[in-house]
């Protein structure tokens, strides 16, 4: 049984950018083929690796204010920085959404050698059957043995992309440990409404998704088991079994430009004027929701206005999400109240950390979560190398 400095169990975002930190006498053990896949897959194979405008609104936690010690003290510049040291080319698309210009492998490689730099070991294809703690070491058993260490980092996860791995290991573990574990649940996921919107499939419209508590003004399109699209994926994250959804997809001035065009083309049927400013399958897919018929000059102002409420307060009750097959993200996990916010220490356990997706810190879409990795796993990084200085 080897003895190691620390153990990371798991080779994603956040325990590569841990192992770059840690310093030497590091082993990161993944039951996966390859590290970082959620990084392989992201933003299409590009990797939004993070956002130029983060700030702590941007995350969700039963404890607000948790994650804003790690995201002050490793920003968005700081990964910045180092992925243009590294001459890797990226460029910024919507909403401050930074992409790599060429592949998100790109990301991977760079984790790769900071990491060994540091002096950290990888290991892949190797199952944990088993972590215990005794005498102050942790005991980490493989299907290739054990190991021993005097830190431990959880660094595994949450249940989203079942496919890849993905599962409630690090809730098991730090459960075992005495922590709290907020429920999980899918985050950043499609709504499901059985076949109601099959006829619409395909049909992509400018919107706003709201709830009584956030809206996102974002694109949202309409699938053959129900909504996605960037709004509907952010209001999923704020969503519970049961409460309904508000869709906003009337355009800017519809009321005011059909009030217009009364004058100069009365005679064109409502539907044809709407469908100059909506898909015309969607107005096709209204016409019977909302009791569209007749002319533009058969519409009074006060019809057209009812309209427009109809089309900009659009309720719907989803029958729930797609689940942790499509789910960009775990909400819930690891509770911040049994962790520092300062290391991402255990409070139960001195020399156990938790970080990344496994804890209850989940970000916006659009580079957010990957900024609480790099965030979270310098925090825990950077303290267990002072911890060995010490």
């Amino acid at each position: 049984m080897k003895r190691y400095r620390t153990i990371i169990l798991g080779a994603g975002a956040a325990g590569l950018m841990c192992a770059a930190h840690a310093g030497p006498d590091t082993l990161v053990l993944d039951h996966a083929r390859k590290p970082g896949e959620k990084i392989r897959i992201s933003g299409g194979g590009r990797c939004n690796f993070t956002n130029l405008d983060v700030t702590p609104a941007n995350f969700l936690s039963e404890n607000p204010h948790f994650h804003k010690s790690a995201l002050a003290r490793y920003t968005q510049w700081d990964f910045i920085e180092l992925v243009s040291r590294h001459g890797i080319a990226w460029h910024e698309k919507t909403l401050g959404q930074l992409f790599c210009d060429g592949k998100s492998t790109q990301i991977i490689d760079m984790l790769l050698e900071e990491m060994r730099a540091a002096g950290a070991e990888l290991r892949l294809e190797t199952q944990i059957t088993d972590v215990r703690h005794a005498d102050g070491r942790f005991i980490v058993t493989t299907d290739r043995g054990a190991e021993t260490a005097e830190t431990l980092v959880l660094a595994t996860g949450g249940k989203s992309i079942p496919k890849m791995g993905a599962s409630g290991f690090a809730y098991d573990v730090a459960g075992r440990f005495g922590h709290d574990i907020v429920t999980p649940r899918p985050a950043l996921v499609p709504f499901t409404f059985g076949d109601r919107f099959a006829p619409l499939a395909g049909v992509s419209v400018p919107g706003r998704a709201f709830n009584d508590r956030i809206a996102f003004a974002e694109s949202l399109l309409f699938t053959h088991r129900g909504l996605s699209g960037p709004a509907i994926l952010q209001i999923s994250s704020y969503w519970r079994e049961g409460e309904p959804i508000t869709l906003d997809i009337c355009p800017p001035g519809l009321v005011e430009t059909l009030r217009d065009q009364r004058q100069a083309q009365g005679r064109h049927a409502l539907t044809t004027e709407l469908a100059r400013h909506l898909p015309a399958r969607l107005v096709e897919y209204l016409t019977p929701v909302l009791g569209l018929s007749g002319n533009l000059a058969d519409q009074s102002d006060a019809r057209l206005r009812e309209i427009g409420e109809a089309l900009a307060n659009w309720t719907l009750t989803p029958a729930g999400t797609e689940g942790y097959r499509t789910a960009e993200v775990t909400a819930g996990g690891v509770s911040t109240a049994g962790l520092s916010s300062q290391s991402m220490e255990s409070k139960h356990v001195p020399g156990l950390y938790v970080i990344g997706e496994a804890v209850d810190v989940t970000g916006w879409l659009g580079g957010f979560n990957f900024q609480w990795a790099w965030a979270s796993g310098h925090a825990a990084g950077r303290a267990i190398a002072d911890r060995a200085h010490a």
